[in-house]
């Protein structure tokens, strides 16, 4: 599909490529764009046919986070926390879309933008993408859940030297910070993150849904608490189809050994 500020494909593995498609304003999130984005992870998210989404930009950037316009208004403080509530449950609907979400990041990414980033299950980077955090410069924070989001991914010490002195990482040390999974050969993200779609898609759907909570909740609970969010999925997980399906198929390989 394609026209207005978001492309979407889906290929016939069922996975969803969505590409900000604003190349001009550097993929910057403008309400149109916004609104486009949410729709298509809702649709998404209700799709059966949709098994995994990746998230890219088109041109040279990834995103570049709210569009400036948004911050010439003369807000009132409760327009301007709507608002930002929009945004802020859009990033969060990513990190609770109960299938593979992962990022293509074709260039620089700041902002909000680098918060949609941030909120994917895995984030895969060209060699030439930097992660930058100027909002300061603009008198500013992240928010979003950006500040938080950055203690939990890198700790406390890293996020420290992040916001408050370098602004900037490129790829190879903001994959050695935690924040990239990987860095991929230049022209080759979007392929990278394909190929890593299909390897999470050997999972069954509810596996990979579970795993996905759970992995939010062991972010802040106790062992006692995961263990026993891990014994209450584990009890739903081998009731599926799915599951005795896959063990049918072990127990066939077994015998043909």
């Amino acid at each position: 599909m394609t026209g207005g500020p978001l492309r979407r494909e889906l290929d016939d593995a069922g996975v969803m490529l969505l590409t900000l498609d604003r190349p001009a304003a550097r993929n910057a999130l403008d309400d149109e764009l916004t609104e486009a984005l949410g729709g298509a992870l809702d649709d998404a998210a209700g799709d059966a046919k949709t098994r995994a989404i990746i998230l890219t930009g088109a041109g040279e950037s990834f995103c570049a986070g709210g569009d400036l316009s948004r911050f010439e208004r003369q807000w009132t403080p409760s327009a301007f926390r709507l608002h930002s509530h929009r945004l802020t449950a859009l990033i969060a609907g990513i990190e609770q879309l109960e299938k593979p979400v992962i990022a293509a990041i074709n260039g620089a990414v700041t902002g909000a933008g680098t918060q949609l980033a941030l909120a994917c299950d895995i984030r895969l980077a060209a060699p030439n993408a930097r992660i930058i955090f100027r909002e300061g410069r603009l008198g500013i924070i992240p928010s979003h859940g950006g500040v938080t989001r950055l203690v939990k991914l890198v700790g406390l010490a890293r996020a420290r030297d992040v916001l408050l002195g370098g602004e900037e990482l490129a790829a190879p040390d903001a994959e050695r910070f935690g924040l990239l999974t990987a860095v991929v050969a230049d022209g080759k993200v979007v392929a990278a993150a394909r190929e890593r779609a299909r390897l999470a898609l050997r999972r069954s759907p509810e596996a990979y849904a579970a795993a996905k909570r759970l992995l939010t909740i062991a972010a802040d609970a106790s062992l006692q608490a995961g263990m026993a969010a891990e014994a209450l999925a584990q009890t739903s997980l081998i009731a599926t189809p799915e599951h005795h399906e896959a063990i049918g198929h072990a127990r066939a390989r077994q015998r043909d050994r």
